[in-house]
């Protein structure tokens, strides 16, 4: 009651999400769908930030979209919202940043109010927290940050007395000022407009937000708000591994579905309404099994899964800290480890994918055409939507199955697969008569 009383003193009513950009490095689960309608424990990214915004007191947000802006909108308007309005606009050419920010200009108004990336979650207390901390201020602009191990891919922000004085964008060793980096979530006034206004194409040929910034720390007004609990950055497949993770753990057990004699339920789990648990499934929470999901007979589910609506896991499969999308069917005599899988995606018998390489290094994984270490130990595979393999199908670690495509009969895949591609295994098949051969 009294955190409730306490946001309704709050002034700032007002929310700006930016959500126009192409997702490319979340291919090739954004390909039918911005990377923001991703789920995340059964609901889209996006959801988790506007419930967020509205804990905090936020009446009004307005979405700036861009790709795939008709899915967006359809998914934002398919439900209610209680607390908010909400409202969209259209990022038409995507310039960047500082580009897709101004067109909030005429939402904000002469108000204060919260600007943020589509892409990041927080935790609990991190909006309310910076709302509050810049309306007791007298700073024009409050940009909000976040210590991390290794900052080098972020902007680096150096704080002082609660201030920023200083933001580099993916600093060198020799520049590397802190460890706090700009965390893409900002209380803002009209300040902004006036920098953004003034913001000069960068060299890859954008206006970028951080460059407005930059122009209003110059000045001495800026302050610097250090978040006070979790925040994720999900701009790559596994991140959505990290998220999952961290929502599950905070997730109280629900049980909606039906749960057959046999089958052995552990730890804090959420079943959706209309799920099946059938004999002799063993389900090591947490774990989310979506509404309509039917679960084995027969298979074991480890903790950190994610099973989206009306997926199927058959008999003898072991899932274990995956995202499942869904509509998708996990056949027979399957394993998926540390792994994604789009919605619809239909598995053959057999289908195992690793998840470990021999020489326990960092997992690699393609991304944008360059390969790239995940950080990560274990990581199986990331498949698109619509993808079907054959019986018999061995993924390698870090592969990516882009959408539409298709595996044959006890194809080892060891190399990306592009869209709409069907990779076979060719075999010479010898035919010996046994009659003739004694």
């Amino acid at each position: 009651m009294w955190q409730k009383r306490q946001q309704s003193r709050l002034k700032m009513k007002k929310a700006v999400i930016m959500a126009a950009g192409d997702s490319t490095r979340m291919l090739p689960l954004s390909a039918k769908r911005p990377k923001h309608l991703l789920p995340i424990v059964g609901k889209p990214l996006l959801f988790h930030t506007i419930e967020g915004l509205e804990e905090a007191g936020i009446k009004e947000i307005l979405i700036i979209c861009g790709y795939h802006e008709e899915k967006l909108r359809e998914a934002v308007e398919s439900r209610k919202w209680d607390r908010s309005s909400i409202s969209f606009i259209t990022q038409g050419e995507r310039k960047g940043t500082a580009h897709a920010a101004g067109h909030a200009r005429e939402f904000v108004g002469n108000d204060s109010a919260l600007l943020m990336n589509g892409d990041i979650m927080v935790g609990p207390g991190c909006f309310s927290g910076l709302i509050k901390y810049h309306e007791k201020s007298d700073f024009e602009l409050t940009l909000s940050v976040r210590a991390i191990e290794d900052p080098s891919a972020y902007g680096v922000v150096l704080v002082k007395d609660g201030k920023a004085v200083e933001l580099i964008e993916k600093p060198t060793k020799d520049q590397m000022v802190s460890n706090l980096v700009n965390a893409g979530l900002y209380a803002i006034g009209e300040s902004l407009w006036e920098a953004i206004e003034k913001t000069k194409l960068s060299p890859r040929g954008e206006y970028e937000i951080t460059d407005s910034l930059r122009m209003l720390i110059e000045r001495g007004n800026v302050g610097g708000y250090t978040l006070p609990s979790w925040w994720l950055d999900i701009g790559k497949p596994w991140d959505l591994l990290v998220a999952n993770e961290i929502i599950l753990k905070q997730m109280p057990s629900k049980n909606l579905g039906s749960v057959e004699d046999g089958a052995v339920i552990k730890g804090e789990n959420v079943i959706e309404a209309g799920a099946i648990i059938k004999r002799g499934a063993y389900i090591e929470g947490p774990v989310f099994i979506g509404e309509g999901a039917v679960i084995g007979p027969n298979c074991y589910i480890r903790a950190y899964s994610s099973i989206g609506k009306k997926v199927k896991i058959g008999n003898a499969v072991e899932i274990k800290n995956s995202i499942i999308m869904d509509n998708t069917k996990v056949g027979h005599l399957s394993y998926v480890g540390d792994s994604i899988i789009g919605s619809g995606v239909n598995f053959g018998a057999g289908t195992i994918i690793a998840n470990l390489r021999h020489d326990n290094s960092s997992v690699l994984v393609t991304v944008k055409g360059k390969r790239q270490s995940s950080g990560r130990r274990k990581l199986g595979t990331i498949i698109g939507d619509d993808v079907k393999t054959g019986i018999g199908t061995s993924i390698a670690p870090g592969v990516v199955i882009h959408q539409d495509s298709r595996t044959g009969i006890g194809v080892i895949v060891d190399k990306d697969i592009e869209p709409h591609r069907l990779v076979i295994v060719k075999q010479n098949q010898t035919v010996i008569d046994l009659e003739t051969s004694k």
